[in-house]
């Protein structure tokens, strides 16, 4: 499986599901358990990389600003969540974490955000398609900290100025 396959598939459910992350991730299920082992494993990587990838400082503020607080699990969850949004929205949340005031339409925190089932869609379709946990992809885990300068994630006037267009729109919930 290559990424555009990858990505192919992140879109095609995320648009039956029309947003909502359980459904997107019971159809990612479904999805993957319709092919081989191998590229369940593919997918995994695939998905694995882009979560380590999205490791950032800046983007755990983003997500603090979008939930008004984020602690570890949050940020996980809210970066599976953010893959489960497609590759526009990722990369462009990766590059820029404030340009998700013009990527997102909405964001409702009780709804929108936590992608913890998307994260685990690989894990549970392997399981299924061969009775076996999934093994070590080889990608190794960031260690310790997120990549960038770290700052106060709780401070309401740091997140502002870090992130104005993001906070003038959905800061301060």
């Amino acid at each position: 499986m290559d990424e555009t396959e990858f990505w192919e598939i992140i879109d095609a459910t995320r648009a039956e599901a029309e947003g909502d992350p359980e459904e997107q991730a019971e159809l990612l299920v479904e999805r993957l358990t319709r092919l081989d082992p191998d590229s369940v494993l593919d997918y995994a990587r695939h998905f694995e990389a882009r979560f380590n990838r999205a490791y950032l400082w800046d983007l755990w503020g983003a997500a603090a600003v979008l939930f008004d607080e984020a602690g570890e699990e949050t940020f996980d969850s809210f970066r599976c969540w953010l893959i489960g949004q497609g590759r526009e929205v990722y990369e462009g949340a990766v590059h820029d974490p404030d340009a998700l005031a013009e990527l997102l339409d909405e964001f409702d925190p009780e709804i929108d955000g936590d992608g913890e089932e998307i994260g685990f869609a690989a894990d549970e379709a392997y399981e299924t398609l061969t009775g076996a946990e999934t093994p070590e992809l080889g990608i190794p885990m960031p260690g310790g900290e997120p990549l960038g300068t770290p700052f106060d994630l709780s401070d309401d006037a740091v997140l502002a100025s870090r992130f104005p267009r993001l906070w003038a729109r959905f800061g301060g919930a």
